[in-house]
């Protein structure tokens, strides 16, 4: 069994199931993917957060314990991530005159102008990241480390990400209850994007978008940093829903239907085919048409990149993204899913292999596996440099702000 201080675990609750990755990190950094466990939520999560804590611990139990037996170690602690409608992300910009008589910026300066970034949070809420896009010295901005340079004038963009103090504490706790301690709380989109992007395009500018099952999370980098992020309660169930309607399924029929003959994109070559159900107990005989499946997928997913788009142009974004689009998640399987992106936001679009080290295929191409091995990624950086991006679960890091 490997050295418990070498190991790395990320988990993700996500909506219909619970995914832990296990890394090791050697001496030199070198991260290598060891071992993975699943095991479905059985309606414990909607949206991406516990509804029924008894359910989702035995959920997170089975993965872990799966985890373990795959990876040959104990596990005592992990990195968790945490989504839902209530995770909220912004831009906060901070001014500090450097005071000392030489003017050369010090340590107290960064935590000064870092302190000058934060910002004031409704009751209830409170920061989960803050992360520094850019430092700016005397005007002159993509200053990196501003340390030792002698200025009259320190400002600092920082992106933020907050939620309900609440909301937050109900995964941490789940997983406390089955007595293990969790290292770090991150963001979901932040993590997926760690495992899906590779530096050339966090420079470039990109989108990641992760389509879940409950939710769909999206992020843009651009010059190495997060510049935006967002959290849609929508999400693979809907689209199962939306079937289910239409086509007047069973929930169970549509699902199937969705995974088997779902598209993105309607297929010319299908009109005129037709999908026929055997009996079940309880159930007819059914014939349904995968042209009106297509109609019925298409415009939900259509209207969910929508959003984005709208989104993203209302902030100015969509001229950074030179790198395109990348999707990760379950809902990136859908078959024509990088062709409607593509055509949604009239850029290229690709389905994301992870950047996280080596290991099994089986687990680096699996875009379900993304925001579990991204948590993996991070947790290693975090431990090759000794920092965290917060100082416990839910306190502002007062000191240097840390990096996307």
């Amino acid at each position: 069994m490997f050295d418990r201080s070498e190991i790395i675990v990320g988990l993700e609750i996500g909506t219909t199931k619970v995914c832990a990755v296990v890394g090791e990190a050697d001496a030199e950094g070198a991260l290598q993917i060891i071992g993975v466990g699943t095991e479905l939520t059985r309606g414990a999560v909607r949206k991406g957060e516990i509804v029924n804590r008894d359910l989702a611990e035995e959920a997170i139990r089975g993965a872990l314990a799966a985890a373990e037996e795959s990876a040959d170690v104990e596990l005592r602690r992990v990195y968790l991530s945490v989504t839902g409608s209530h995770i909220e992300g912004n831009n906060y910009h901070g001014v500090h005159p450097i005071a000392s008589v030489d003017r050369e910026i010090e340590e107290e300066d960064l935590t000064a102008v870092a302190r000058k970034a934060r910002p004031q949070l409704t009751e209830g809420r409170e920061v989960l990241h803050a992360l520094c896009q850019g430092y700016r010295v005397d005007g002159q901005g993509g200053v990196d480390n501003p340390l030792g340079r002698f200025a009259s004038r320190l400002e600092v963009d920082v992106h933020v990400l907050s939620g309900q103090i609440t909301r937050l504490q109900n995964p941490v706790y789940a997983v406390k209850g089955l007595g293990l301690q969790v290292e770090d709380l991150i963001f979901a989109g932040r993590a997926s994007a760690r495992a899906a992007l590779s530096p050339e395009q966090c420079e470039q500018g990109a989108l990641l978008i992760d389509l879940g099952a409950g939710t769909t999370e999206y992020v843009v980098y651009h010059n190495r940093s997060l510049r935006h992020s967002r959290v849609i309660a929508v999400g693979g169930e809907h689209v199962s829903n939306d079937i289910s309607v239409g086509l007047k399924l069973s929930n169970a029929r549509a699902e199937k239907l969705k995974l088997e003959h779902g598209a993105a994109m309607p297929d010319p070559a299908a009109h005129g085919q037709t999908y026929n159900f055997t009996s079940d107990v309880g159930l007819d005989n059914r014939t349904v048409s995968i042209s009106h499946l297509h109609q019925i997928v298409h415009a939900r997913l259509e209207e969910l990149l929508l959003l984005i788009r709208d989104d993203l142009a209302r902030e100015g974004l969509l001229a950074h993204l030179r790198a395109g689009v990348v999707l990760t998640g379950g809902g990136a399987r859908m078959s024509a899913m990088e062709r409607l992106a593509a055509h949604v936001f009239q850029m290229p679009a690709q389905t994301a292999r992870a950047t996280v080290g080596s290991g099994p295929s089986s687990i680096l191409d699996e875009p379900e596996c993304s925001t579990a091995l991204g948590l993996v990624k991070l947790g290693a950086q975090q431990r090759d440099t000794g920092r965290h991006s917060r100082t416990g679960v839910f306190n502002w890091l007062a000191g240097k702000l840390v990096g996307s």
